[in-house]
């Protein structure tokens, strides 16, 4: 039984667990993203979202932290200008899987795309395209335009009125 163990071994020792996870992390930090299976994947997120915290404080000790876990000094410092700079008004959840539905041919594990969220312009609200709305009867016909209109300025008189009734007590 498995009770209480938390972390998935990936089929290896170990030294090769860390060593993948730390490979396999420094190039989602390069490219921002990358193809993988699913368990790798939340294995991988675990692994790279506190290095990702830590990156948002910019002192020498975080940085010799993060350092020790990817081994790559471009990754480190891709990861502490870039990276960090457009996640520091997140609060979480830096990255996203995206199952891709097609199996790897060799053995038939599920695949999918692993990203960081704020590299994606797709999902963007500037860069998505903004679709119609269908729902209907929301604007006003053009009957009642003129009725609307001519509500407007009442409704500009009451808080005058209410206004008025208020200072009249004071005194």
């Amino acid at each position: 039984m498995r009770h209480g163990k938390k972390i998935n071994h990936l089929g290896r020792k170990s030294a090769h667990r860390h060593a993948l996870l730390s490979n396999m992390a420094s190039s989602l930090i390069l490219h921002k993203r990358i193809t993988t299976t699913i368990a790798k994947a939340k294995a991988l997120k675990k692994y790279v979202e506190p290095l990702i915290t830590k990156a948002k404080d910019n002192t020498t000790h975080s940085r010799r932290t993060v350092m020790s876990y990817l081994q790559n000094k471009e990754s480190v410092t891709a990861l502490f200008g870039e990276v960090a700079g457009r996640t520091a008004d997140r609060p979480g959840g830096y990255t996203r899987i995206i199952k891709l539905g097609d199996v790897r041919l060799g053995d038939a594990a599920e695949m999918c795309l692993f990203e960081l969220v704020d590299f994606n312009d797709l999902y963007k609200k500037d860069g998505a395209e903004k679709k119609a709305k269908t729902r209907r009867g929301r604007k006003p016909k053009k009957g009642e335009d003129a009725e609307v209109v001519a509500a407007a300025p009442a409704a500009e008189e009451k808080p005058k009125k209410a206004a008025n009734k208020a200072s009249k007590s004071k005194e």
